[in-house]
């Protein structure tokens, strides 16, 4: 019976505490996170099985073995006599790849000779390595006197390296690489492959020069982009090249520009020459797991805008719930989709390490949104369950924070502080209703001197080796565990959270008192002056101009630009001038079938919100949103200041959507009559007020 050094040291832990240790300080113990322990302890299970023991949870959630006392001594003497392995099978089916990829052909006897495993076991790793492989277009032919082969291009290759990484050991890399910037990892190889010092320094540049400001990754997109960036490293210093391709198109050139900066840095440090294709690829790997901050998000993608709101729509009708004015919700899904939908154009492999929780805890929100997603992206032809979970998330997020929570404030520290975080926090406010505000922090936050005693419980996905206080170690999806070890946290320490807090003396008067806003006064009547603001702006400082001569686009936009500085609503008309065009590069403008384009830009000379019309008499031609030329009508030019507030940017979007939600509305838009664009503007703005301030 084969058993691995954490499965012995977990059976004597249960065996010598019985009762007393959780998962939870397992973990704690053994340095490894929750999620590592639960999985051993499948195989913890099996090995009882085999001594008729079963592995048992009291009331406090504390392991014990339970089965006749010489069934354990004799389990007890077994694990004396025992020699563990410390490869698990996924170990040693990473040991395989690394070698099928290191050669083009292996002898299967010297392959089994040097993974330590017999021709059996060889034979059945390689039938699942060689069916997970068929997914990248990678294939691992045996022929008879040869050995294996493997064929498939290199950037395949890499791709399915790097996802087997974050398929098998996300966590493990998590942690490791808290090690690292800690100093305290002194690995020759990381999980038998990496070089630590590339992973610390490429981890240092990505955190500068990719994870700041607006441009986030997703949690597990940073450290799959790390993990790319080493591969092609090590690929590359090991002279295995990427296929030459095609130039990288224009809508790459703000990634391609950003990898190619870090890559001559990279290079500066370590001498490793990054070839133009190696950049394209990773330019790519950064296009489609990029993920905005929400407020981040450019509102001229009318187009997918308006599909949002149909999904938001159809999932709404499903559930017999109205969402389809929560613009969190909205928000967060047009930052998600366009990368997304990049994915799966690419034809890019994709992991979501909770899809199968995610199926069984909301088995029917993932149906409705799995109905609506490809009835509303029918171009798609496949959207692979990892990425309808993923929207999923948002919507269950969106449901979830409509319930009322009170009392207690706790901070959530997820890897990056986005992403499965804000669902986790939602998971929480339901469960645990005694918690009244949740922030969400990443642990370069927390470490960059946050106050945390201001917090009454902290809650972490990943361990925090690094620091000195107390935490819960939780699943991202809050599994029955992990809320039972966070109830029994709060029933211990009652007196300390309860201090200096007041709470309602009766519980009459709050059952029967009338629901009241979430908000305070103070918030409510900001977001009312930041509506009125937003509206009063748009239609007061509105212009329509009638373009009689032949003119481009960009000379039309000039003008605009340069009267709506002469009228004070701007300070830089050449910077405002070169964002626009900055956008256009990165992909069309023109909304197809419709005469329109918007173009638009978020600037910080811009000092109010800003919505005009050019009419052109004699059309011009511009690239449209799906990639084609079309002829140029009407230009419509939307600018804003660089921050702006949650109803800002909630008019902002209301304008740009609302220009193709149906046929009169793109008849309208698209017409040369002002008065009939300016009352359709007020009707849009009464509604708004009516169904999302009057009746709120």
């Amino acid at each position: 019976m084969l058993i691995t050094s954490r499965e012995k040291s977990i059976i004597e832990l249960i065996i010598k505490t019985s009762g007393k240790h959780t998962a939870v300080s397992i973990a704690s113990y053994l340095q490894v996170s929750v999620r590592t322990i639960q999985r051993d302890l499948k195989s913890v299970e099996k090995v009882l099985e085999s001594f008729d023991l079963k592995l048992t949870r009291n009331i406090d959630e504390g392991f014990m073995i339970e089965g006749k006392n010489e069934q354990v001594f004799r389990l007890i003497q077994h694990l004396k006599g025992s020699h563990p392995v410390d490869q698990t099978p996924q170990e040693r089916k990473l040991l395989l790849l690394l070698a099928l990829i290191q050669e083009d052909t292996y002898k299967l006897q010297a392959l089994a000779v040097e993974l330590g495993v017999s021709i059996t076991t060889l034979t059945a790793y390689l039938d699942e390595i060689t069916q997970w492989m068929e997914e990248y277009r990678i294939q691992l032919p045996r022929k008879r006197g040869v050995g294996i082969e493997i064929h498939g291009s290199e950037a395949d290759k890499r791709r399915a390296l790097a996802d087997f990484f974050l398929m098998n050991f996300n966590e493990e890399l998590i942690e490791t690489l808290f090690m690292l910037e800690q100093g305290q990892s002194s690995e020759d190889r990381i999980l038998y492959y990496f070089k630590p010092r590339y992973i610390l320094e490429i981890d240092r540049l990505a955190s500068k020069m990719i994870n700041s400001g607006s441009s986030r990754l997703a949690d597990s997109d940073y450290m799959g982009l790390i993990i790319q960036i080493a591969i092609t490293m090590q690929r590359t210093e090991a002279d295995f090249v990427i296929e030459k391709e095609n130039e990288p198109s224009a809508e790459l050139s703000d990634e391609f520009n950003l990898m190619t900066s870090l890559c001559e840095k990279l290079h500066k440090v370590f001498q490793i020459d990054f070839t133009r294709e190696d950049i394209s690829y990773l330019a790519v790997i950064l296009k489609g797991s990029k993920l905005q901050e929400a407020d981040a998000v450019q509102y001229d993608s009318v187009v997918l805008s308006r599909v949002i709101k149909a999904l938001i729509a159809d999932v709404s009708s499903q559930l017999h719930v109205d969402l389809t004015k929560d613009f969190p919700l909205f928000q967060g899904l047009l930052a998600h989709m366009e990368p997304s939908l990049f994915r799966l154009k690419q034809k890019m492999g994709l992991y979501n390490p909770l899809t199968e929780e995610i199926k069984r805890k909301y088995p029917v929100l993932f149906m409705a949104v799995k109905n609506s997603v490809e009835k509303q992206f029918p171009d798609i032809e496949l959207f692979p369950d990892d990425e309808i979970a993923f929207i999923v998330l948002h919507f269950g997020s969106a449901l979830v924070l409509r319930e009322e929570a009170v009392l207690i404030s706790a901070l959530i520290v997820c890897p990056t502080g986005i992403g499965t975080s804000k669902m986790l926090a939602s998971r929480v406010k339901r469960e645990i209703t005694e918690i009244q505000t949740i922030d969400i922090k990443s642990i370069k936050e927390i470490r960059q001197n946050e106050n945390l005693q201001s917090y009454d419980l902290i809650i972490s996905t990943v361990r925090l080796p690094f620091m000195d206080i107390d935490y819960i170690l939780v699943n991202s999806l809050l599994n029955d565990d992990d809320i039972k070890t966070i109830r029994s946290y709060l029933r211990r320490n009652v007196g300390k959270l309860t201090k200096d807090k007041s709470y309602e003396k009766s519980l009459l008067k709050e059952a029967t008192a009338p629901r009241t806003s979430k908000k305070g006064i103070a918030e409510v009547m900001q977001e009312i002056k930041d509506v009125q603001r937003s509206i009063d702006s748009i239609l007061d400082h509105f212009r329509f101009y009638r373009i009689s001569e032949q003119a481009g686009h960009e000379k039309i936009m000039e003008l605009m630009v340069s009267n709506a500085e002469k009228d004070g609503l701007l300070t830089d008309s050449y910077g405002v001038m070169e964002a626009l065009k900055s956008r256009e590069r990165k992909g069309g403008l023109g909304i197809p079938d419709t005469g329109m384009g918007l173009f638009h830009t978020r600037h910080s000379s811009v000092g109010t919100l800003i919505f005009q019309i050019a009419h052109l008499s004699e059309p011009c031609e511009i690239q449209g949103m799906d990639g084609k030329k079309m002829n140029l009508k009407n230009l419509l030019l939307m600018l804003a200041p660089e921050n702006l507030s949650e109803r800002e940017q909630e008019i902002i979007s209301l304008v740009s959507t609302s220009l193709i939600e149906n046929k009169e509305s793109i008849m309208i838009f698209s017409s040369s009559n002002e008065k009939s664009i300016r009352n359709k503007l007020e009707t849009i703005f009464l509604d708004y007020i009516q169904n999302n301030l009057i009746k709120e």
